[in-house]
């Protein structure tokens, strides 16, 4: 039996040597100081969440991301061009992620209210209880002196995730679930997450809200309405 030929980088031809490094380092990870970069990175998203939290968009300076990243400001211009690019790619970040999540229940073949009972329990985890809330709530109060970042938000998030409710509530609707109307206003559906991330930042103190129980009270009423017809 002829023995097996292993095929090297050296002795393969320049496409399959770059595609046989290109495995091995896929295989092996990100070397010591891609990892550091990495790292790097994702400090100076965490310094930009906090202080635009804090100061607004307008009011945040580099200056102020760097120090509290614990870096030089020359530093940011490595990885984001701008404080604009910068705050694009903290919403892209942060918010990206959820929109393949809502895409998979909405694959999912089952009844609305068992569709919207997991995309109730996934906002409340995913969202209402991590810092993602708060890059919303900077959607809601600088959107609309921003529109630029606006523009951003909805094409890269926002939109993916109305059509991904609007296609549950369309299959919703030919099943009799729920009117035909509401496929053309999935926003009434999520109304409520919004709802209760305004809420938070407001009135939590005086009255803290139920988020979960506000966002299945509202599902429930719905379909209420539906039969009720």
């Amino acid at each position: 039996m002829a023995a097996r030929r292993t095929v090297s980088a050296k002795t393969a031809s320049p496409e399959k040597a770059a595609r046989l490094r290109a495995s091995a380092k896929a295989r092996s990870g990100p070397t010591a100081r891609e990892a550091r970069s990495l790292e790097r990175r994702q400090a100076i998203l965490d310094a930009a969440l906090e202080e635009f939290s804090a100061r607004g968009f307008e009011a945040t300076r580099l200056d102020d991301v760097a120090k509290r990243a614990k870096i030089a400001k020359g530093t940011i211009y490595l990885y984001f061009r701008d404080k604009e690019s910068l705050f694009q790619e903290l919403i892209r970040d942060m918010l990206t992620p959820i929109i393949g999540t809502i895409q998979n229940v909405g694959a999912i073949e089952a009844p609305l209210a068992v569709l919207a009972d997991r995309l109730v329990d996934m906002f409340v985890r995913e969202v209402f209880e991590t810092r993602r809330k708060d890059v919303i709530r900077l959607m809601i109060t600088e959107g609309r002196r921003f529109p630029k970042i606006a523009e951003f938000y909805y094409r890269e998030v926002l939109s993916h995730i109305i059509a991904a409710v609007r296609a549950i509530l369309r299959r919703a609707a030919a099943r009799g679930e729920v009117s035909a109307a509401l496929a053309d206003f999935p926003q009434i559906l999520v109304a409520p997450g919004l709802v209760a991330i305004v809420w938070s930042g407001l009135f939590d103190r005086f009255e803290p809200l139920d988020v979960r129980a506000m966002m299945k009270t509202h599902v429930e009423l719905l379909l209420a309405s539906r039969k009720a017809s």
